[in-house]
């Protein structure tokens, strides 16, 4: 034992000796280019217009070498396992080495920011943001180069996750993320993890693995990783054992995939949250070759969905009941006063699985015509003589324009129904439809499966469905 420590005692001294930073040998005297203010602009793009395709969650997470990063990245891909996530490892974006730098291997600085190219990877996530997919570069530890032939295809995804020691260290990097953890960990620990991945993954000799700790790691550490920490939005002690510290962030991630950015602007928008299943269904209503009666199973399916979450926002209140085992359990009772108003002929689609749901209700129908080039509309209605004191689901399948559902909701008001009483239920909504819908009517809900890009030219829903009435009935032929 005393050999052993006098063996690494002797490298850590060895290791205080000159050396060359990360920087390129070709390129001592040049200075990296300055564009840091191109990404906020690019970062504002979606949230300036709120009719833009909804862009990927991308999350930060930096920390020491060792720290744990990974498994908290795998933890946190585990917990999203109803989205798609992928991982981009900063460390894929390492510079390969020239001959003359590997001929000088042990002296250079694979921790310092100038080691990495970073302009590469700004290009990398701002494409995955675009909604484009990217060849991420292969780089061998051992050689030192990247993989000349080789890429790993990353595609399109809800969540992007990049990892790395100094993801946070340039601006521009940080300002395409929406969230950013640095995971804290003991040096020592962090020291220990090293050896045993060099070691044993990297195939490295100890002595190596620490004259570089001391060398270049723990400078590189305090005077590039730690001060990056402050921008962290999230600071996670002792990595992927602290399961709190993850269950929370994913809890914040699952919130904000929720949330377009039309439920930001309009707290009365509710969105479902997306899952495989619920991605699935709509891949199957919206693909023109489905037979009519997959087409009604599934949106049947679907619009069950919407419902029971519609139901959600109604008023409860608190009953207890005695089970059969003779104990106490207090719950919730149903409101008593509701009733559904279908929009003919499309709305008669969703009445179904609202029976379904709520057994004995009544439902109501109001049949909007355009009459002519005018503008003027003919509004008939059949609706339950209480309405005015009933909670009311207004059933659409699909908001356009908004206009037929304002025309809805205005009837409904004259005869008497709070505005605050009716929430509104459709599969997908344009985005247009929503702003006509919310400003007009601020206090009314609307429940949603989908939120779809935009109106085309003839005021149809892009990329939308068709003519869900013509659909679900059978009369498109």
């Amino acid at each position: 034992m005393p050999e052993e420590t006098n063996c690494i005692d002797y490298v850590m001294e060895k290791a205080s000796g000159p050396h060359f930073s990360g920087l390129r040998l070709d390129g001592l005297l040049s200075s990296p280019p300055s564009s840091s203010t191109a990404s906020p602009s690019h970062r504002s793009a979606s949230a300036s217009d709120p009719n833009a395709p909804t862009q990927p969650f991308v999350i930060g997470v930096s920390g020491g070498t060792a720290s744990g990063k990974t498994t908290v990245c795998d933890m946190i891909i585990q917990q999203l396992h109803d989205h798609r996530v992928v991982l981009i490892n900063q460390d894929s974006f390492y510079r390969g080495l020239t001959a003359e730098e590997s001929k000088r291997v042990h002296e250079y600085n694979f921790d310092h920011p100038d080691a990495f190219d970073t302009e590469q990877l700004l290009d990398c996530v701002q494409k995955l943001r675009s909604g484009h997919s990217y060849q991420v570069p292969f780089y061998d530890f051992k050689s030192h180069r990247r993989c000349s032939d080789t890429f790993r295809q990353v595609n399109v995804s809800d969540v992007i996750i990049l990892e790395g020691i100094l993801v946070f260290h340039d601006q521009r990097v940080r300002n395409l993320m929406n969230m950013k953890i640095f995971v804290d960990t003991d040096a020592d620990v962090r020291l220990a993890r090293r050896i045993r991945r060099d070691t044993v993954e990297r195939g490295r000799d100890i002595n190596s693995v620490l004259e570089q700790y001391a060398k270049f790691v723990k400078p590189a550490f305090d005077d590039f990783v730690l001060p990056s920490k402050k921008y962290a939005d999230v600071i996670i002690p002792r990595g992927g054992d602290n399961h709190v510290a993850i269950d929370l962030i994913v809890q914040h991630i699952h919130t904000k995939l929720g949330q377009h950015d039309l439920c930001k602007i309009y707290p009365n928008v509710y969105v479902i949250q997306s899952t495989f299943q619920i991605r699935g269904m709509h891949t199957l209503i919206r693909d023109k070759e489905i037979s009519k009666h997959d087409f009604v199973f599934y949106s049947d399916r679907l619009i069950r969905l919407v419902v029971e979450h519609g139901l959600g926002h109604l008023p409860f209140t608190e009953k207890q009941v005695v089970t059969p085992t003779g104990s106490a359990y207090t719950g919730v009772d149903f409101c008593k006063k509701l009733c559904g108003v279908s929009i003919v002929r499309s709305g008669e689609s969703m009445e179904n699985a609202l029976r379904a749901c709520c057994k004995g209700i009544k439902i109501g129908k109001i049949l909007i015509h355009r009459d002519g080039d005018n503008g003027k509309q003919l509004i008939y209605e059949k609706l339950p003589k209480d309405i005015l004191e009933r909670h009311v689901l207004l059933l659409d399948p699909v908001l356009a324009t908004g206009n037929s559902a304002n025309q809805a909701i205005e009837l409904l008001i004259q005869k008497g129904v709070p505005e605050s009483h009716i929430i509104f239920l459709n599969l997908i909504s344009a985005p247009e439809g929503i702003h006509c819908v919310c400003k007009r009517f601020p206090s009314l809900k609307i429940v949603t499966s989908e939120i779809d890009v935009a109106l085309n030219g003839e005021f149809r829903v892009i990329p939308g469905m068709g003519e869900f009435g013509d659909r679900y009935f059978g009369t498109d032929d």
